[in-house]
């Protein structure tokens, strides 16, 4: 007998069927979840210094942004047809209904920040490239590992043109929000 063996195939999503994935309650609601370029992947679990920081991160911003943006943690970015990460941070236009209505673009991100521990390569990779291709202009990584932020700027591509590396004596200007000024140390 001649078997024919058939390549394996993905079966990739689009934005609008994992969101009726969503609606009909397919994954429990405690799965930490996300849909990246047509794939769902399961994210790693927050550990408690990761949530932490993510605190900081939270009111450091709302303080110092309350009447010029809005903190979103957590919560969906579509990035086109067939992503939809949840970054950890990020500083959105203010827009009247608080994004009700449909969620943030990546042309509604002022700064994008994810905190990363295990998932630092992934971050600095996968997630890099997409924010990039998708035109994120600030996209920042609290390094847990390294004690260290680490500023994307100027998406170009698949890349950033512009890498900076900061510790805690160091102060970042955010580029969409040039009258807000940070100390790395508050959020280290």
């Amino acid at each position: 007998m001649n078997s024919v063996t058939a390549p394996v195939r993905k079966h990739l999503t689009d934005i609008h069927e994992w969101q009726r994935l969503g609606e009909a309650n397919i994954f429990p609601p405690s799965s930490h979840i996300e849909l990246i370029e047509g794939e769902i992947l399961e994210m790693a679990p927050i550990g408690f210094n990761h949530s932490g920081h993510l605190n900081r991160i939270n009111k450091v911003f709302t303080l110092l942004t309350a009447n010029c943006a809005d903190s979103s943690v957590q919560n969906p970015l579509q990035l086109g047809d067939l992503s939809e990460p949840e970054p950890d941070f990020m500083l959105l236009k203010p827009v009247d209904d608080f994004y009700s209505s449909r969620h943030p673009t990546a042309n509604d991100v002022l700064l994008l920040i994810e905190v990363a521990d295990s998932s630092l390569a992934y971050d600095q990779s996968q997630k890099l490239r997409l924010y990039a291709l998708h035109g994120v202009a600030e996209y920042w990584i609290l390094n847990l590992n390294d004690t260290c932020l680490e500023v994307y700027r100027e998406p170009h591509g698949e890349t950033y043109a512009q890498k900076s590396t900061l510790r805690a004596g160091d102060t970042v200007t955010l580029t969409q929000l040039p009258d807000i000024t940070i100390q790395v140390s508050g959020i280290l």
